[in-house]
Formats: structure tokens, sequence, C-alpha cells
């Protein structure tokens, strides 16, 4: 079911998406395998300026955060990153040190290739094994939804968010960036929103590199972006 039928979707009117409203909405993103604590302090100094909700990093990368004394900023960690093929036990350990270090929120890869066979009790039960380590922080499970459609269908999209949302998690986030089959997509937005939504928020992320972009993933439905290039999205929106 739509959500949103026989009502006006928040971003019909694109108006509606000014800067400083979708800057609210950001999660600014460094998580190239090569960075530095150098490019973590630019990277903070920036998303301070933009005036963003959060950061997003590796774990390794949280003391460098800190260091830079990231006011105001959420940060979050990513876990099991990019492949989700790791067990259960390390995903939640690593989630707990990343609360440890300072992150705030967490986004978690899921084992894919659990989700393309079927066995959708392993998703949710590993999402699960996440959220009993870390009770009280925001939990974000990334679910690579271009591989999931691309592979499996619309239906096996549907329920993963269903076994997320079944896990308690915060948010169902689509992609990592990192997979071949590529990042956010309206239609995966669409359902994963009217899937989980409004309980279970969604995160878009992946391939969002103009303001048109970003208004067509918060129109369908996404409530929260991740974006490496949040410059370039930002400076396309009305003030």
């Amino acid at each position: 079911m739509d959500r949103w039928a026989g009502a006006e979707r928040p971003g019909d009117q694109t108006r509606q998406w000014t800067r400083s409203r979708v800057s609210e909405l950001v999660d600014h993103t460094l998580l190239k395998p090569e960075a530095t604590e150098n490019d973590i302090a630019f990277f903070v100094e920036e998303a301070t300026e933009l005036d963003v909700y959060a950061i997003c990093v590796s774990p390794s990368m949280l003391k460098a955060v800190s260091r830079c004394g990231a006011v105001g900023l959420t940060t979050a960690a990513v876990v099991g990153f990019p492949s989700g093929k790791h067990v259960p036990e390390i995903k939640a350990h690593e989630a707990s040190v990343a609360v440890a270090m300072g992150a705030t929120e967490i986004d978690m890869v899921i084992d894919v290739g659990a989700a393309v066979a079927g066995d959708f009790e392993t998703v949710r039960a590993e999402i699960a094994y996440v959220r009993a380590a870390i009770p009280n922080t925001v939990l974000k499970v990334i679910v690579e939804s271009a591989a999931l459609l691309d592979l499996s269908g619309e239906q096996t999209l549907i329920d993963v968010c269903r076994a997320a949302m079944a896990a308690d998690a915060d948010f169902v986030k689509t992609s990592t960036g990192f997979h071949p089959a590529g990042g956010a997509s309206v239609r995966a937005v669409e359902l994963m929103a009217d899937t989980v939504g409004p309980e279970v928020e969604v995160k878009a992320s992946g391939g969002i590199r103009t303001a048109a972009d970003a208004i067509a993933m918060l129109d369908a439905g996404a409530t929260r972006l991740g974006l490496s290039g949040t410059r370039a999205v930002l400076d396309g929106l009305p003030d």
C-alpha cells in the first residue's frame, strides 16, 4: 500500500526542498579505504560548514573524528562494510566497539546472499543480534537494493525490509555505494518506504550526485540521504 495514497507527497513541490531543509537530512559520508586522518579533518570541517545532520565514517576513523572535535554533528559508523559477509558475532562486536568509540548511529550491511537465497530468517536474526548489542543506538540496515532488485526482484526487497522492521531496525538503507549493481533508485526507495514507513525510516545512499537526484529520493519517501558529494548537491538547491 502506498502510504501517500490520496495525499500530496511531502516533496511534490520542488520548492519545498530548500538547501537548509535538505542539509538537515544528510549523512555526509567518507568511506573510501584510502582515507587519511588529514582527509577526516577536512571532511569534518566541511560537514560543519555545510550544516549537515550527521557524518558517516569507517570505525577506524572514529578516533580521528573525535580528535577533530566534531561539535554538533551526529556520528555514524558502518559495520560489516561493504560486503556484509561477516558472521553476526563479528558485526555485533564491531558495532559495540564503534559505539564505545563515539558512534551514535550504526549502518550495518546485511548478508545479501542470504536475502537472495530467500533466507529472510537469517537476515532478521543477524540484524537482531546487532540490535541486541547496541540497544540504545540508531541502527540503519543496508540492504543493497539494486542487487536485490537485479537478482531476485521486488518481493525480495520487500521481504528484507520486513525482516529489518521485525528486528527493530530504525532505518532501512538502500546501498553501500560500493556494489557493482549500483546505488539508490527511486523505485527501490518507494518500495522500501511503502513497506516499512512510517515506523521505520528510509535512507537513500549511493549514486546521489545532484540536487535533482536528492529531490527524487526525498519525493519517493527517503527521510535521510547518504552523500559523499554533499556540497555539489546542496549548491544545486534554492536557499
